[in-house]
């Protein structure tokens, strides 16, 4: 027999015998509702099962199905997400659903090409569902089985290339089995998930080590190869937590910046200064604005609150302006010319909001 073959063999025999010795036991592995797959899968996207478990049965318990979460609004859809981040991948789980009821008759495509027309369901997705809910022969390729065969057959292509890409999924093609398709895909990500992790993995325990070409060349810390580095941008933003009588002002994200769908407060933005205490608050734009409404000025915070996304790095300092209730009305109305919102402070527990300004009012309860 072909020695490639044989490796190849090894390989799935290997993690196969492995998988139901280790496999954690997790909700959507019990189940071929393409729902459910799907549901955990987009919310495990880029995030910990650990992070997103509390997710999924948040979803699963408000949307039970396809249709209760395409009848949803997509406030109540983000106020779900709020603090998972990557937040299009909530807005566009929302409008799948209504793709699958209105297109679909509220049922998924059984097969990957078809699966791979709906509104953010990539290649990786696709082939989950496909795989694991309708049993087709298709091979799922994510970070951790980038992993695991970039280690295991010695693959030094870069994994943030299309030419490396493409190598990787001819190869994942090649091994995934005939029979059991759906546990090797299985067992292939919890083996990058558990056993063969990015750093420091405990290689003298692990079934593949015997012919496993980064192990026997000492080429573990090296591989995958990828060249691409996300370049980490600084913000600085001064925030402003405006209060009257039992309302808020609220700031509806509508434009193409970060967190779009959600609400926060008035802010403003300035390269250079990291504290708010640094200028005087007569400066600050805004208060400048509600200073003829006698508004009484706060900072909670003794320095800005940190917030780490894929590409940005933000400092957030936080102003809170309590406006006097007899100001009301006027505030409603500097509100509205300013294209925001007054309103009730209970409103604004029901709305989606980015994890810093929930991280914030967490603070000063």
């Amino acid at each position: 027999m072909d020695l490639k073959i044989l490796n190849i063999k090894y390989f799935t025999d290997q993690l196969l015998h492995w998988y139901p010795l280790h496999q954690r036991d997790l909700p959507w592995r019990s189940t071929d509702d393409p729902y459910i797959i799907w549901l955990s899968e987009i919310i495990l996207q880029q995030t910990r099962v650990t992070q997103g478990l509390p997710y999924f049965y948040l979803f699963l318990e408000k949307f039970p199905d396809v249709f209760s979460l395409a009848k949803a609004t997509e406030e109540e859809v983000m106020r779900c997400w709020q603090g998972l981040g990557y937040y299009s991948r909530a807005r566009n789980l929302h409008r799948c659903a209504k793709e699958i009821v209105a297109d679909h008759g509220g049922q998924f495509p059984d097969n990957y090409h078809e699966l791979l027309k709906l509104k953010g369901v990539g290649s990786y997705t696709a082939a989950a569902i496909a795989s694991f809910a309708f049993k087709e022969k298709v091979a799922v390729l994510d970070g951790n089985v980038f992993r695991v065969l970039s280690r295991y057959f010695g693959i030094s292509e870069d994994i943030s290339g299309t030419s490396g890409k493409k190598t990787f999924q001819k190869l994942a093609n090649e091994v995934i089995p005939d029979d059991l398709s759906d546990v090797y895909n299985q067992a292939v990500m919890e083996f990058g998930a558990l056993q063969c992790v990015p750093r420091s993995p405990v290689c003298k325990e692990c079934p593949l080590a015997l012919r496993c070409f980064a192990y026997q060349h000492q080429a573990v810390e090296q591989l995958p190869y990828k060249t691409k580095r996300v370049k980490i941008n600084e913000r600085y933003l001064w925030y402003f937590h405006i209060i009257c009588d039992g309302h808020v002002v609220i700031n509806r994200r509508e434009d193409k910046d970060i967190w779009r769908g959600l609400v926060d407060f008035p802010s403003a933005e300035k390269a250079g200064l990291k504290h708010l205490e640094e200028v005087e608050p007569n400066e600050l734009p805004v208060m400048t604005s509600l200073k003829h409404l006698g508004p009484v000025v706060d900072f909670p915070l003794q320095k800005p609150f940190k917030h780490v996304l894929t590409h940005q790095r933000i400092f957030a300092s936080f102003a809170k302006i309590t406006v006097p209730k007899e100001m009301k009305k006027q505030l409603g109305r500097w509100a509205e010319d300013n294209l925001y919102e007054l309103a009730a402070s209970e409103k604004l527990e029901l709305l989606g909001k980015p994890k810093l300004i929930v991280r914030y009012l967490n603070h000063i309860k």
